[in-house]
């Protein structure tokens, strides 16, 4: 009996220990919403109800993304068994177009003083209106899914939907005066104090007490995968690695059998497809980068002076503007990128080829076949056959018509270990 107790007590005292120690779990997400961010925020939404932490706290700063992994990632948060805390700091942050629609997907969203959020409206490339029924299909399209988020969540729906569909965006206090956030606070803890005020409305239209005051918060840094990741999906990094590639492989072709710009080419290219992969990307950029190579080419073979070699670097250039189809410049290759890679790469490319146009234009100086043409003596007499002195060294010769001894004579074939030759005044003048 007694055993019993002692064991119901020590559960008891581990359930209570288990409770007491519900952490907060917090990640910081400063950039552009993509694949990567979708899996870090994935991974800690799954950490923490595999942990039963308290609450998930996302520190949020971003000018938007692509919409896929814009919507995996409300898709998690909305199914979370965890509240997720959203919070738009420090001051001089925002959570604009993608990271609107994420901020409102939050069971609590709060902005830092002197942070804005809105501009949801959805744009083609280049931040440019869709037009015509594609754009009012993809107007209508994300002012649903905006009302759908928000009206579950107790926020205004209306001044919400007008981010969508007129642009608006409001700094924190407009936001919180509007009923789009539902905290403005200094700090975490300050946030922390304001959320224990009032119940916290969950997606299922369940409400909770949220009290967070004190409680210990993780610090969910992102894995090695992960930053391998987030480096390799910058636009500026993918086009790197395609234009190092592309230009690792042409050397190859140039030199057959060198194997390490050919081990290199291939790496970096299938990096580049890996990153590309998961960007929004146009194929036709893609022909326009290997394009500007082909005319890199043309340019050394036929000596245009570089007028060929400047339209290679100038459609490499464009390749390079248009690859990443995304509206937010952070997530489009930069124009200083593309010259600084573009101008330099036309101007290698150019002189390898050069190099290896005039090296197989160039007459065999060396082997066998370096004798062809070569002045030497008859050492005894040709009639046809006798010995002559070419290149260092005494050969058996034929000659096409008698040849005195210690006249010159002229190379014309190699025949295994003997040579034909002509009388070196019966040479005939080589014209060009």
């Amino acid at each position: 009996m007694r055993v019993r107790i002692f064991v119901g007590i020590a559960a008891f005292i581990i359930f209570l220990c288990t409770f007491a120690t519900a952490d907060v779990l917090k990640i910081v997400v400063d950039d552009t919403i993509q694949a990567a961010t979708a899996e870090r925020i994935e991974r800690a939404l799954d950490q923490a109800a595999a942990h039963k932490d308290s609450a998930v706290l996302i520190e949020l700063n971003t000018p938007g993304g692509a919409m896929g992994s814009m919507q995996e990632i409300i898709q998690r948060i909305i199914a979370s068994p965890v509240p997720v805390v959203i919070y738009v700091t420090p001051s001089g942050s925002r959570a604009a177009s993608a990271g609107f629609f994420i901020l409102e997907s939050a069971d609590v969203a709060a902005m830092a003083p002197g942070t804005n959020t809105g501009a949801a409206h959805p744009v083609g490339p280049f931040g440019g209106d869709i037009q015509g029924t594609m754009g009012e299909k993809v107007l209508n399209d994300a002012s649903a899914f905006m009302r759908s988020i928000v009206s579950k969540r107790g926020r205004n729906v209306e001044v919400a939907e007008s981010t969508v569909r007129q642009s608006k965006s409001f700094t924190d206090g407009e936001a919180l005066s509007q009923k789009v956030i539902d905290y403005v606070a200094s700090n975490e803890q300050d946030l922390f104090r304001q959320i224990a005020s009032k119940p916290v409305k969950r997606f299922n239209g369940d409400s909770i007490t949220l009290n967070l005051v004190g409680q210990t918060e993780h610090l969910l840094q992102p894995t090695l995968k992960e930053q391998i990741l987030a480096f390799l999906m910058e636009p500026d990094i993918a086009f790197v690695l395609l234009a190092i590639g592309a230009l690792a492989l042409y050397t190859e072709f140039n030199h057959p059998g060198a194997v390490w710009p050919g081990t290199v080419g291939i790496v970096f290219i299938l990096l580049a497809i890996f990153a590309l992969h998961l960007l929004p990307i146009r194929f036709a950029a893609v022909g326009l980068i290997f394009a500007s190579f082909v005319l890199f080419a043309l340019d050394a073979k036929f000596g245009t002076h570089g007028a060929l070699a400047v339209g290679g670097i100038a459609t490499l250039v464009i390749g390079a503007l248009l690859l990443v189809d995304s509206p937010i410049p952070e997530l489009r290759v930069k124009l200083a990128t593309a010259l600084a890679v573009s101008i330099p790469l036309g101007a290698i490319t150019v002189f390898l080829m050069s190099i290896a146009l005039r090296a197989r234009r160039n007459k065999i100086t060396t082997g066998v076949e370096g004798l062809v043409g070569e002045i030497g003596v008859a050492q005894t007499l040709l009639a046809p056959a006798g010995k002559v002195f070419v290149h260092g060294e005494i050969w058996d010769a034929i000659a096409t018509s008698e040849v005195p001894a210690g006249e010159k004579i002229v190379v014309q074939k190699v025949d295994g270990l003997q040579l034909r030759v002509n009388p070196a005044h019966e040479q005939k003048p080589t014209t060009v």
